[in-house]
């Protein structure tokens, strides 16, 4: 993939004996949501992408994703649960929430918080490509280096990381860290 995390000094430990590192800043990630919404309103023009987040962990990043979009964007959610309450995917996904858009003839692009084995993602594609979307793209802001089971042709991707456990911007574990600006290693025990 094209956009490695950019190497960067050390920002330190992050603000709680369960974090380790930061990642990625809370100024890293502003650059890349314009540099992304930049890119997909020059490839969607002329259309009206609807944006489908991928709750709870996607909220955060769609939000910024669609003001950082100079097109008229629809939103819609999903939930899905692959993870329970730990820190590796099943691989059985479960649709908690479905949308409530018809996706017949919309582009949509699946907004993604993190790329883990991609077993889920690769489902959710096949269940929305069934729905007779004209297209379905992703735009994942994260994806963890090695963990692909699946290959993914992933159309936007904010930044590869290391295969740890991460929390922030969005991302938590069992509901804690969610509100974090940036993006840092999870040490603690889930």
């Amino acid at each position: 993939m094209d956009h490695d995390l950019p190497n960067v000094p050390s920002t330190g430990k992050a603000p709680d004996g369960e974090l380790g590192g930061i990642l990625v800043t809370e100024e890293q990630i502003a650059v890349r949501v314009r540099e992304l919404g930049a890119q997909i309103t020059e490839d969607y023009a002329g259309k009206n992408p609807l944006l489908v987040a991928v709750l709870r962990g996607a909220y955060v990043f769609m939000a910024d994703l669609a003001r950082a979009i100079d097109l008229q964007v629809e939103v819609d959610f999903m939930a899905v649960s692959s993870y329970g309450n730990s820190t590796n995917s099943s691989g059985v996904v479960r649709i908690l929430k479905d949308l409530d858009e018809d996706l017949e003839g919309r582009h949509v692009i699946v907004v993604e918080d993190i790329i883990d084995s991609g077993l889920t993602l690769s489902y959710l594609r096949r269940n929305l490509k069934n729905r007779s979307a004209a297209s379905v793209e992703v735009c994942a802001l994260l994806v963890r280096e090695g963990r692909q089971k699946v290959d993914q042709d992933l159309a936007y991707v904010g930044f590869e990381l290391p295969p740890d456990f991460v929390v922030g911007y969005g991302l938590d574990v069992s509901g804690k860290y969610r509100n974090l600006p940036f993006i840092a290693q999870f040490v603690g025990s889930a």
